[in-house]
């Protein structure tokens, strides 16, 4: 049997996690993830994202969620919320991420579980997202309420080239 924890990582805890999650990132980009990066995705460059993000943290600009598997780090989500003042009770999903070790185990969807959770208790009631389309992710969204809000052709390129179409999703999470 496995246990899974998710927790909010501090940001102490997010400058620790830099190599590990670096390492899922890595993961994830080489099982073709359309995340923002291009094979073949150099550590320095994953690294550098993350301590971009543990910095992020430690502004308290970005809450990091970390999905923990037996006690070892295997996936990851980002809940950003939006800071202009006609905004308050919005925020962005971003880079939600479980390494292969640790997909179909319910983590995606425990991290989801999560990061809603927090949204709500910080007041953040319209989350948005953008996702690969024709994705798993995508489907996994679709599973869990999230309402489609149109697709935008070529947006973005998966890792390994070629264009990737992206859709766009949102949820209120006082309906």
């Amino acid at each position: 049997m496995t246990d899974l924890t998710i927790a909010i990582a501090t940001p102490e805890q997010a400058e620790a996690l830099v190599p590990t999650l670096a390492e899922i990132l890595i993961d994830c980009v080489e099982g073709e993830a359309s995340i923002g990066f291009m094979l073949p995705l150099a550590r320095e460059e994953a690294e550098a994202f993350w301590r971009g993000v543990a910095a992020r943290v430690a502004e308290g600009t970005v809450l990091l969620h970390v999905a923990y598997l037996d006690g070892r780090p295997v996936g990851t989500v980002l809940l950003s919320p939006e800071s202009r003042s006609n905004q308050p009770h919005r925020a962005d999903v971003q880079k939600l991420m479980v390494h292969r070790r640790g997909r179909n185990l319910g983590i995606a969807s425990g991290l989801m579980a999560a990061l809603e959770e927090s949204a709500r208790a910080s007041g953040r009631i319209v989350l948005c997202l953008d996702t690969a389309t024709g994705s798993s992710a995508e489907r996994l969204y679709e599973g869990l309420g999230w309402q489609k809000a149109g697709v935008i052709p070529r947006y973005a390129l998966w890792p390994q080239g070629g264009y990737c179409d992206t859709t766009l999703f949102w949820k209120d999470l006082d309906r």
